[in-house]
């Protein structure tokens, strides 16, 4: 059975962390790029991709440079969109509202943001064209968990249990084939 090798890391951690930053494109710090550099250091992967957004790029890019690759930027892999949430610490958002939110983000979104099924389908839409050889992606927190609900089936309450912090790496087999199957190989905080 044939398959490839997924690494899906967070960025390091935003200049103004402790916010629902979605499409807000904070700028990310240098201590944060060194270690996902850092991070990374022994994975093998033969190609990078990388959400659109500063925080995620500029740190895909620096991993880039010092192997030698090119870096294939996709919005696909952008964070969720948190609407008129978007660039806020979560105490200036009314704590009914957001609760709502995390109890299920598909039936209440954020006002004007986006449902978790949409970032669903915009991320198995970008694992649908993955390469099928090693491959980083440098994305986001909410992004890694879309991508383990489409590989994996997990449902939403299942993805919250997994911590993500800055800078992890979550590795996974996947082996082509009917039924698909994924083996989580790792996570690397």
């Amino acid at each position: 059975m044939s398959g490839f090798l997924l690494h899906l890391m967070r960025h390091g951690p935003p200049e103004t962390p402790g916010r629902l930053m979605g499409r807000t494109d904070g700028e990310p710090t240098a201590e944060g790029i060194a270690a996902c550099v850092e991070q990374v250091s022994e994975l093998a992967f033969d190609a990078i991709i990388a959400s659109d957004l500063r925080r995620a790029a500029l740190a895909a890019q620096a991993i880039a440079a010092a192997r030698n690759l090119l870096v294939r930027t996709d919005p696909r892999w952008r964070e969720l969109d948190f609407g008129a949430w978007d660039g806020l610490p979560t105490s200036q958002v009314e704590p009914s509202a957001i609760g709502r939110f995390w109890e299920d983000p598909d039936r209440f979104p954020p006002p004007g943001g986006e449902r978790w099924s949409s970032l669903v389908a915009r991320v198995s839409s970008a694992l649908d064209e993955m390469p099928t050889g090693r491959t980083l992606v440098v994305t986001h927190g909410g992004a890694i968990r879309a991508a383990l609900a489409s590989l994996l089936g997990f449902d939403q309450r299942q993805l919250w249990a997994f911590d993500l912090p800055c800078g992890a790496v979550l590795s996974l087999r996947i082996r082509q084939g009917t039924p698909p199957s994924t083996q989580i190989m790792g996570l690397w905080q």
